[in-house]
């Protein structure tokens, strides 16, 4: 039998690596980037009989930051378990983790989809649990080696509903996903570098004509794993989708559950066993770790919660008029939307302070909120930016103070200089972060507007 209408079901697992100082169940530093193979592990990271497990009371309150801005119920107290397996980057036959009673669940999360069969979809959050990370393995000389500098770091699991119906809204909700865990402080979310790590679970059904399913709900699902960036992540289940496609054509639908890897060369998933189901792995109460109680942490985040994305998407554009796009654009990474309001605030100070001005700075900002807004979006968000990633630097690294970014655009809104000038300006900015007074006189760039000084040039 053939199906000429086969819906896509696709679910997340993401591994959000969290910055706390140490490790989730030792003392022992928690930056490993860049260090020298097994120099930041304790005798619990290797596995030592009769070490204990010290609950890392940070990693807890960033769990707890997590499940709330996903909308999830927190639980308290929530319990610890041993996740059994024979690896070895685990040398303790068991990893701690959560199963049954996680720090959150029952969330949602709201996606803006610009192109697709819907809109919007409302991706729900079935869990999100905390969890040790295993040791590293490195294959060399036909050799596996382990660095148990990442043993014991500290995890969240984020564990999505299938909710997904294509492979672009999966990239979506995960850009989506890194803005929230930034603008919590949690996590720098740098999916390159590991610190978001994605399992994508993907399965076919066919559905009517009106997109009913018209057979089981849910078939046996394939898991991807080893994708390092958002495009990975699209590309793996566009193949993976077009795979399981062309086998249902065939008769032949996947009828047990896999695992399969991403080949980033061959841009295709290859076999790497079947999956186990839970009961595989004995979870069992961890012992060593008594209930957790988490009402204080929740009373204190509750109290204490940061604009996140969405919000201040919406906000710029009610605020400044951004558009869509700028306030996107401007909100992607929280310290550019931080920049980008302190050079706001700048500009309306100065025009507050313009003599030729006769207005409070209330009333500036009511006032030239669309010029400043358009001014703003197009230096900010268009040159600065682009001269940045032309140099691959950063808004954290930059020479550009906000006062001074906000310096220069008064000078290009008072037309003192030109816009092609005010490139040179900027570029000038970013090479020693001279301020834009400094590089004008420097550059003899000053726009004569005195008409008896024009006059005695023309002559």
């Amino acid at each position: 039998m053939t199906y000429h209408h086969l819906e896509p079901i696709i679910g997340l697992e993401i591994h959000v690596q969290l910055k706390t100082a140490t490790k989730l169940f030792s003392s022992v530093d928690n930056h490993a980037e860049g260090a020298a193979s097994n120099t930041l592990i304790s005798a619990i990271d290797v596995g030592h009989p009769g070490t204990l497990p010290s609950l890392n009371r940070e990693a807890l309150r960033f769990a707890v930051r997590i499940g709330l801005a996903l909308g999830c119920r927190i639980n308290s107290p929530t319990y610890f378990d041993r996740k059994h397996y024979i690896y070895p980057d685990l040398p303790k036959g068991y990893q701690i983790s959560q199963f049954d009673v996680p720090v959150a669940e029952d969330g949602v999360i709201t996606i803006q989809i610009p192109e697709g069969p819907r809109t919007k979809a409302i991706i729900h959050i079935e869990r999100a649990h905390l969890e040790e990370d295993a040791a590293k393995n490195v294959h060399r000389d036909g050799k596996t080696l382990v660095d148990f500098n990442r043993a014991g770091t500290p995890l969240v699991e984020i564990v999505t509903r299938p909710d997904f119906r294509t492979p672009n809204e999966a990239k979506i909700f995960l850009l989506e996903l890194r803005r929230i865990l930034r603008y919590l402080a949690v996590s720098d979310a740098d999916m390159e570098k590991g610190h978001l790590r994605c399992d994508a679970n993907v399965s076919l059904r066919p559905v009517d004509a009106n997109g009913l399913p018209v057979a089981d709900p849910y078939y046996p699902k394939t898991e991807v794993k080893n994708m390092n960036s958002f495009k990975a992540v699209e590309r793996a289940l566009l193949f993976e989708i077009d795979r399981q496609g062309t086998l249902w054509q065939q008769g032949n639908p996947p009828m047990v559950t896999t695992t399969r890897g991403w080949d980033a060369v061959g841009n295709k998933t290859d076999l790497q066993r079947t999956k186990e189901e839970a009961a595989d792995y004995r979870f069992m109460r961890e012992p060593d770790i008594p209930p957790t109680d988490l009402s204080t942490y929740i009373q204190e985040e509750t109290g204490s919660r940061p604009e996140l994305p969405q919000q201040r998407r919406e906000r710029f554009q009610s605020e400044y008029t951004f558009s869509e796009q700028a306030a996107a654009t401007l909100t992607d990474d929280p310290a550019l939307a931080d920049f980008t309001e302190r050079v706001i605030s700048e500009l309306f100070a100065w025009l507050a302070a313009n003599p030729d001005i006769d207005a409070d700075e209330n009333t500036v900002a009511d006032r030239y909120r669309q010029p400043i807004g358009k001014l703003v979006a197009t230096w900010i968000g268009t040159k600065l930016l682009g001269a940045l990633t032309e140099r691959s630097e950063d808004i954290r690294t930059t020479h550009v103070t906000p006062e001074n970014m906000a310096e220069l655009l008064n000078i290009i809104y008072q037309k003192t200089i030109t816009a092609q000038q005010a490139t040179h300006v900027l570029e000038a900015m970013l090479d020693d972060g001279a301020s834009p007074a400094q590089v004008i006189e420097s550059l003899g760039l000053t726009t004569i507007s005195d008409t008896d000084a024009l006059g005695a040039i023309i002559d």
